[in-house]
């Protein structure tokens, strides 16, 4: 079995910041894709609103996620995200979205 570990992100978005969301990761940096031991990534749109999207990448090791966490391409990859939660702190606003990591290790295919 080639992807042992799977993170989630779990990632709540205001109503109003959906379409952002969207946009930002339509327009990403892919800077995830040339990590070691990154093997794929999907992004899940909710069919519900106010379910979280999924961001779920797939990795060759836990390390290798936990390393990709610590790395500078982690932080050039979200820093779009990062601005938008310090614009709305800034203008006193709730924070557009939130995020929630778990990872899973895979158990069958």
């Amino acid at each position: 079995m080639t992807n042992h570990y799977v993170a989630i992100n779990y990632i709540q978005c205001n109503e109003d910041f959906r379409d952002r969301f969207e946009q930002m990761f339509a327009t990403r940096a892919h800077a995830i894709d040339t990590m070691p031991g990154f093997v794929n990534m999907h992004v899940l749109r909710p069919e519900k609103a106010g379910d979280a999207y999924l961001i779920v990448s797939y990795w060759e090791t836990e390390q290798s996620f936990k390393d990709w966490m610590k790395s500078p391409a982690f932080t050039a990859g979200h820093q779009r995200g990062f601005a938008e939660l310090a614009k709305a702190k800034e203008e006193g606003r709730p924070a557009p979205m939130s995020s929630d990591f778990k990872i899973y290790r895979i158990i069958s295919e």
